[in-house]
Formats: structure tokens, sequence, C-alpha cells
């Protein structure tokens, strides 16, 4: 399911748009599950900024394939 393309970064935080690049899911669906605990929980950086760390979906991705 993941891009192959598409790499992330060794360690960090990545933003929804770089998430939906490597696991390809409309950005609702991505909120839904977010919402019903299949994929991971962001971050909030700040009051307007959310990110995800890259070892969640990395483990994210791993378990899909």
């Amino acid at each position: 399911m993941a891009n192959a393309s598409v790499s992330l970064p060794e360690t960090g935080f990545v933003r929804l748009p770089q998430v939906l690049q490597v696991f390809p899911v409309s950005k609702s669906l991505w909120w839904a599950g977010v919402a019903e605990g299949r994929y991971p929980a962001p971050v909030k950086l700040s009051r307007r900024c959310s990110a995800w760390r890259v070892e969640d979906i990395r483990q994210l991705i791993a378990a899909r394939a």
C-alpha cells in the first residue's frame, strides 16, 4: 500500500500531506481512521499545527504490508 517512490525522514515529524503520499488514502478517510483508532493520533505542535511521528507512520505501513 505504501508508495515506494516517496521516502520518510529517519526521525521526527511529518505533516498530513507527506503522510498521505506514503499511505494513499483521502484526507477524510485518514481523519476518520484517526478518530476510530485505526491510524495513529497526531501530535499537536502548536494550536493550528498537527504532525505525526515518523516512527508511528513506519509502524502503520509495516503492519499493513
